[in-house]
Formats: C-alpha cells, structure tokens, sequence
C-alpha cells in the first residue's frame, strides 16, 4: 500500500492514447488524492475507473474564475489535490499554469508527476533534428494571424512542433509551406493508439496530400529547421556592394548587404570601403 500523499498540487500527466502508459506512480496519486481537478469529467471518469481511483472531482479550466482558484488553494495547505488534462502533461497547450503560479506565492507544495507529452513523442518519430526544437501550439484560424505568427517563427533555427485538429490540418500544412518553404516536415496523428500513423515529406507534398482529406485523431505537426545558409563568396559580395554604392553611403551599403546574405556587417563594410563609391 502507498504511503498517503502529503498536502499540496499534484501535476499529473494522463495517457495521450493507451490507458497502460499511465505510470505506477501516477496512478497511486489519483488515487490517493482528496480531490482531482480535471477539464472534463467523463474524460477523467474513464481513467479513475480504470486506475479504481475514487477520489471526487472538480473542473477546472482556461475559463476557471479567480474564485474557483481561491476555493482550490484553500484546500492544498490540509489535501493532495491533483491536476490531470484530458490527455498528456497539464500546462502544454492546458489550463494550469495560473494555479500552479498562486499554489506557489501561497507557499503550497507542488509535485509533477511526469508521463506522456504529444509533443515529445511526436518528436521521437518525426525524424527530424532534436537538439533544438520549439513548441508552438495551436496557429490560429484566422488567416492574418496564423500567417503573422509563421513569419515570426521562419528565422528560428530549430525544430516546429504544432497541435492540429484534423479539419484544419490543410489549411495549416498550406499555411506552413507558404510562410517557410520547403522544409521537411511530419504529420503524427493518433500517438499511441490503435491507429498510430506518421507521414513525412516536404510541406509542400503533406499540404496537397490533406487539402481534400482531413485526417481523424489528435494531430502533431513536426516541422524541420530552415537549411543552413552557405556563406556568400567575395564574388557575390563584391556585386551585391556596387549595386548597393551606387545609391548609398558605404556604411548604408554594407548594412543592407549584410543583413540581405547573412553575413557579418564588419566583413560588408571593410568590402564597400576597398570597392569605394560607384563611379
């Protein structure tokens, strides 16, 4: 028998698709909990039946109230309260983090209880570079929007990981193609169910092969890095700089090659100061 949970917040991560990758651990804490906070009770209902866990339970979500947060720290200085979102960790793309930051200025105690996360295990399959990756979230539905927020994420360096639902996978694939070009990418769907599937290719090719045929399931998109630039040649520089001298100032000229190839400024400039003013 576990030993009883001590007063606090517990963050549980729930199974994003089979019930058995809940962890021992995890299952102990529901139930062993007071109360468990959850997004949709027939959601959690289906879990605590399977883990035998009887502990009530509350809802709590992105629309929860200042008071409901003040009735639920109320409770954590004498009860284990746990936290669980429909699927996966809580606070990746769910409620949470509002009560996680007042649990903490209250001085209550807080626990994770890690586990499953779509967003990880989409990376594990995607095949796509690790070393660095940011995730994103859902793009909006709204056209100026999603395009505004794919522009500010184009210079980044790293790996793109989005969640999307099924009848808006094209629209966001198109969006993608559009904003980054032609980078490899993976469409994940259904992590850790019956019917798991990974597609991978260009933006482009995932963009057309779902324009007409939006998928089921719960949805990953996993986008690579840009391609490394190659460094200009002096040839390309050198051309680049008189076109440029024959309008502007040196320093204005080599500011403006610079940023446009992706080179440092010093090397533009020490350039445009050996070329001189176009003639």
């Amino acid at each position: 028998m576990s030993a009883p949970l001590t007063p606090g917040l517990y963050i549980v991560a729930t199974p994003i698709g089979n019930l058995s990758d809940l962890t021992a651990r995890a299952a102990d804490t529901l139930r062993g909990a007071s109360l468990i906070l959850a997004e949709d009770k027939r959601v959690t209902a289906k879990l605590l039946a399977h883990v035998q866990a009887t502990a009530p339970m509350a809802v709590y979500h992105d629309h929860s109230s200042e008071t409901e947060r003040m009735r639920i720290l109320a409770r954590l200085g004498t009860e284990a309260v746990a936290l669980v979102s429909d699927a996966g960790t809580p606070l990746i793309s769910d409620p949470g983090y509002k009560l996680v930051r007042a649990a903490r200025a209250a001085g209550h105690a807080i626990h994770t209880i890690p586990g499953a996360c779509a967003a990880i295990a989409a990376l594990t399959l995607a095949g796509l570079p690790t070393d660095r990756f940011l995730f994103a979230g859902f793009l909006s539905p709204k056209a100026k929007a999603r395009g505004n927020v794919i522009a500010e994420l184009a210079a980044i360096r790293a790996t793109l990981v989005f969640y999307e639902s099924g009848p808006r996978l094209g629209e966001s694939l198109a969006a993608l193609a559009a904003g980054l070009g032609q980078r490899d990418a993976a469409v994940i769907r259904e992590i850790s169910k019956l019917h798991e599937e990974t597609v991978t290719g260009p933006l482009a090719d995932l963009a057309a092969r779902y324009a007409d045929a939006p998928p089921r399931g719960e949805i990953v998109i996993v986008v690579g890095p840009p391609a490394e630039q190659q460094a200009a040649s002096d040839e390309a520089l050198d051309e680049a700089l008189r076109i440029a001298l024959a309008t502007l100032t040196p320093s204005r000229a080599a500011k403006d090659v610079a940023e446009r190839l992706n080179i440092p400024r010093k090397r533009a400039y020490a350039r445009a100061l050996a070329l001189g003013p176009a003639s």
